[in-house]
């Protein structure tokens, strides 16, 4: 699904927060206010919620800091009041309701990880030859055209499409480091 996205690269931001040449990741921590989230202790998840990318991957052109979308202010469903897009990784990686951003120097914990690593690993790249543990990665159905569920499936394109992501990656076994 194309989503015209308003915002900008997340390289500039970081630039302008000038952290130490020690971080190696940044920890994207999102909102957790009871208030607004009265069922958040329901969830199953310990808030907050916290997601991470390695220093190389949040710098790449493609990975965007985000406000808007369709010429709007994003809705708190989108993420607001701020969310990062990484486009050549799963959707949970591209955190929502921003609150906190942190660099660190070791991988930060990220809350898929706590809740099951052995099903969300910390890189999560689109891989169609890593199958999640109860179904297969290897195709899908592309949001927004056809008849939705009865869609016919396509293969899925390793980074989602992204070849130019690809080097960040280079000689890690990606299904191990899923």
């Amino acid at each position: 699904m194309v989503i015209p996205w308003a915002g900008y690269s997340l390289a500039e931001f970081i630039k302008a927060m000038d952290p130490l040449p020690s971080a190696k990741f940044v920890q994207f921590i999102s909102m957790s206010d009871r208030s607004q989230m009265p069922m958040i202790d329901d969830s199953g998840i310990n808030p907050p919620y916290s997601e991470g990318l390695r220093m190389d991957e949040a710098m790449h052109p493609l990975t965007l800091l985000t406000f808007g979308s369709y010429g709007q202010t994003l809705a708190n469903q989108q993420g607001a009041p701020v969310r990062v897009i990484v486009p050549w990784k799963y959707g949970f990686k591209s955190a929502k309701s921003i609150v906190k951003i942190r660099f660190v120097d070791k991988m930060p914990p990220t809350t898929w990880n706590e809740l099951n690593a052995g099903e969300y690993g910390f890189y999560s790249n689109v891989n169609p030859n890593v199958n999640h543990p109860r179904w297969t990665q290897a195709s899908e159905r592309k949001i927004g055209v056809g008849n939705g569920l009865f869609e016919k499936r396509v293969p899925t394109l390793m980074f989602n499409g992204y070849d130019e992501v690809a080097g960040m990656y280079a000689g890690m076994d990606l299904k191990k480091n899923y």
